[in-house]
């Protein structure tokens, strides 16, 4: 890649500037010039100290693009674009998150099946549905094959990603397209079983037949990164349990009473004086008649209600703690699909507990609910009326019904909840993982704190296995002992050198095929990995790790995570995680995290909401450049409203960078001499001064990884530029009459070409699409492998910056005098006096002869010293517009 260097090229050839500029196709065709010129292209045999690599967040492929991912990706590239230009060769790639729920969701809507993994494959399936626009019903979706079911996935995988990347391609991403990758795809299956089975080895990963949260509509485990805590409308029942060797009745209050007959104890605060004459005693449950203990426990909460709950397993969390405390017994009723168990428990042996048990057997729990309220008010055991509450309770972040908790077989890796040993020596992960968070550079700053409560708060390990269909298969068999029973803690591993495998299809070492589910055979794990445990591992996928070594030991670690504030929980925390476990050491330096886009109600924009706008339409009608500069606006960590209206600046910008530079470049003559050294005269100096403090503190801004300051620097500085120094110098620039000398005129047009060829390099990362075409108009290459401009060899020139403010305040107060006369800007002035702050006064003589061929000031000029802040106009005279002139 051809870089080239300013310092190198003081004079360049005269520039051929286009009769009329638009921004309008130019994503067109610098896209595909910079495909073919391989502009993008990162360079693997670059020395790892001018690398500079990202980790890019793998887009969820499961829908559109809403304009959430247009601000934070379009934070990611302006950090690319600037290091490319400081010298680095970037490697910046591009993932695509597609397996897991929501890709499943997605294929059961748009083709109208669900997958059935008990029927066979058809080779000849064909969907009854090919994209309807809307959501099909579960009853009406056909059930295929489960392989029938991971074609489909893949297939509208495909075709997602195409657009998604023709938007991004549109957008300007400056990603190296020759580097992406599928969280589906084999190189990611590789790395993510590799990973898991080292886990494995290692005792860091580990299987457990336990209680679990779980969701029953998607019918799958759910981790503790993945819950929302919602309000749910609920009641309290009153119901009375009875003393089994006294009369008298203990009164509990819950709000499942679905769950009564999954009660094992009653508990109660070993403080509370109301119950402590019932611990140790025994009590009978109504309606199931089933006898349970009344027991002693701290987390009982006497202020909550009655102060005595019942302990079913399981309700909640609480109810999992006490279970496991306290040594109860385990009584399931509830099914995985929410409903309850239809055959009739064993603990329940009275006849009217077995008859009651009947009329809730197979239903909901809504529904369950309904039967037990109804049997326990006709026998009076449920004390008044239900009292409607509301309560906190757990959801699956893609799900709409509360969680249930269930025992379940599930695969787990450590990662901060519980101490473990490794190599002999007890871990504690979460010391760990909170230094490994020291460590880490947050932009900004306080989002550090975010990682840090969450790694504090862990109190269970990282739920890896779920029970889906469109994932990485968990790459494990159990061994089938010769009764025919599975011995999960048999576990055969494939090597290395075999991966990817899919155990449902793969025989493992020493096995056949027709040994599967065979009394001393094996069974293959049906399960499939978290979408979190693969995309953990978005660094070493997209960095080779086990496939490409040369690739790997060039850009691993990474330099850069960007990513959204709400998945440092889950994606932050998880990389970081399996990165320490594996290599004991971060897999990136810095990361950057974008805030929220809020809606005009200030609220996130979300597909769940359906408060979303997709961001085609605002390219159409705005342009990239101009989207870009909306999005660029906001810092990082900050949540931006979604403005249209910024769009619309970003538009004029880029229509300015335009017109501007054409306009300056027009005047160079046979060639465009960038000499500092030919800059003399006082207006050209501050110009070039100014331009020098702009760079060092958009470089500065940049470095700190706030690319919003960077814009406000170079936009406010072109402006400036545009409105004052240009208006200023344009007559000595053109010096169409030929009343200046060659060298005032070689200032100014020297002048105006270092600052359009530095403001180019300055704004190329927001403008992208702007700042290319200018440059194309002068120079050879792309302005984006060129190098950041330095003021380092502009310094000489020693300009004072003051002398712009106050020659534009001279200007703007000339020109409000004719734009009040509602007069031509060319109208001459035949006298005019400026009333100017003393301190200021020398400022203003030095640009006094550009000021009066700027103002058109055909005859005296008088600059009065006063007591005052701005300049402003005192005594004038106008002549006759140029127009009336003319006719006489």
């Amino acid at each position: 890649m051809e870089r080239i260097l300013t310092t190198e090229l003081k004079m360049l050839e005269s520039p051929a500037v286009p009769s009329k500029v638009s921004p309008d196709g130019l994503e067109e065709k610098w896209t595909r010039a910079w495909d073919e010129n391989h502009t993008y292209t990162f360079d693997v045999n670059t020395d790892r100290k001018k690398v500079y690599s990202i980790d890019t967040p793998p887009p969820t492929v499961s829908g559109s693009l809403h304009v959430g991912h247009v601000f934070s990706y379009t934070h990611t590239d302006l950090m690319a674009r600037y290091k490319r230009m400081q010298g680095y060769s970037v490697f910046y790639p591009m993932g695509w998150d597609d397996n897991g729920l929501p890709t499943e969701r997605r294929v059961q809507n748009y083709f109208g099946v669900r997958c059935d993994p008990s029927l066979p494959y058809d080779p000849d399936f064909v969907p009854p549905h090919n994209g309807t626009g809307k959501s099909i019903k579960m009853r009406d979706q056909v059930p295929i094959s489960r392989r029938n079911f991971i074609e489909l996935c893949v297939k509208l995988t495909i075709e997602d990603e195409k657009q998604f990347e023709s938007l991004w391609r549109q957008l300007g991403l400056s990603v190296d397209w020759a580097h992406t990758y599928q969280t589906i795809g084999k190189k990611a299956q590789k790395v993510a079983q590799a990973a898991f089975i080292r886990n494995v080895k290692r005792g860091e990963a580990y299987q457990s037949e336990a209680p679990g949260l779980w969701d029953v509509t998607f019918k799958t485990a759910v981790a503790q990164a993945e819950l929302e805590a919602r309000d749910y409308p609920g009641s309290y029942h009153a119901l009375a349990f009875h003393r089994t060797d006294a009369d008298e009745d203990v009164v509990i209050e819950t709000t499942r009473p679905e769950l009564l007959a999954a009660c094992c104890a009653l508990i109660a605060h070993p403080d509370d004086e109301r119950y402590q004459h019932l611990f140790g005693k025994t009590v009978k449950s109504p309606g199931f008649e089933v006898e349970v203990p009344v027991l002693a426990h701290p987390a009982a909460e006497m202020d909550k209600g009655a102060g005595i709950a019942m302990c079913c397993t399981f309700g909640d969390l609480t109810d999992v703690q006490w279970w496991r405390e306290l040594d109860l017994p385990t009584r399931n009723i509830l099914r995985k699909d929410g409903r309850i168990i239809a055959q009739t428990p064993e603990w329940i042996t009275s006849d009217l507990g077995k008859k009651l048990y009947e009329e809730m057997a197979g239903k909901t729990t809504f529904s369950a609910r309904k039967a037990v309220v109804e049997a326990l008010t006709a026998s009076g055991e449920m004390i008044g009326e239900p009292r409607p509450t509301q309560r906190m309770t757990n959801f699956f972040e893609k799900g709409d019904k509360p969680l249930e908790i269930v025992m379940s077989r599930q695969w787990y890796i450590r990662n901060g909840g519980k101490d473990y040993t490794r190599e002999g020596k007890s871990q504690n992960l979460n010391e760990e993982l909170i230094s490994r968070g020291n460590e880490l550079v947050f932009h900004p700053q306080f989002m550090h704190v975010r990682y840090d409560n969450w790694v504090r708060g862990l109190n269970t390990d990282w739920l890896v296995s779920r029970q889906r269909f469109f994932g990485v298969p968990i790459p494990l068999w159990y061994k089938v002992d010769q009764n025919g029973e599975v011995d999960y803690d048999a576990v055969l591993t494939p090597s290395e050198d075999a991966l990817p495998i899919d155990p449902s299809i793969d025989v493992p070492e020493g096995y056949t095929e027709d040994q599967r589910g065979q009394a001393g055979g094996f069974v293959g794990e049906v399960d499939i990995l978290d979408t979190w445990a693969t995309s953990s591992l978005s660094p070493q996928i997209a960095a080779g790790w086990l496939t490409d070594q040369k690739l790997f030991d060039a850009v691993y670690p990474m330099d850069l995570r960007p990513q959204g504030q709400d998945i440092i929980r889950t994606w932050l925390f998880s990389t970081v995680a399996r990165a320490h476990l594996e290599f004991d050491a971060l897999p990136f330096s810095h990361t950057a995290i974008s805030g929220w886009i809020l809606d005009p109600d200030h609220k996130k924009m979300s597909k769940s909401k359906g408060n979303v706008v997709t961001p085609s339409g605002l390219l159409e009608k705005h342009g990239s450049d101009a989207v870009r500069y909306w999005a660029s606006s906001a810092r990082l960590g900050t949540d931006a409203a979604f403005e249209e209206a910024e769009m619309k600046v970003g538009r004029r910008l880029a229509m300015k960078l335009l017109n501007a530079s054409k306009f300056a470049l027009s005047m160079a003559g046979e060639s465009i001499d960038l000499d500092p050294a030919k800059v003399t005269l006082p207006a050209d100096q501050a110009v070039i001064a100014k331009l020098v403090e702009v760079i060092d503190k958009a470089t500065a801004a940049f470095e700190d990884y706030d690319h919003t300051r960077a814009l406000e620097q170079a936009e406010s500085f072109f402006w400036s530029f545009c409105d004052n120094y240009l208006e200023l110098v344009k007559d000595r620039a053109n010096n169409f009459e030929g009343t200046y000398s060659e060298a005032d005129v070689a200032s100014a047009r020297c002048a105006l070409a270092i600052v359009v060829d530095n403001v180019t390099r300055l704004l190329a990362p927001f403008l992208p699409y702007a700042a290319e075409e200018v440059w194309s108009w002068y120079r050879a290459g792309s302005v984006h492998t060129s190098p950041w401009p330095d003021g380092a060899d502009l310094r000489e020139g020693g300009g004072n910056t003051a002398l712009l403010d106050a020659a534009g305040q001279a200007m703007a107060a000339l020109r409000k005098v004719k734009s009040e006369a509602k007069v031509s800007q060319r109208t001459p002035y035949l006298h005019v006096s400026l009333l100017v702050p003393e301190q200021m006064v020398p400022a203003i003589q030095e640009v006094r002869p550009d000021i009066e061929a700027s103002a058109k000031v055909e005859g005296e000029l008088t600059i009065l010293p006063a007591d005052q802040e701005t300049v402003t106009t005192g005594e004038f005279e106008l002549g006759e517009p140029p127009a009336k002139r003319n006719r006489k």
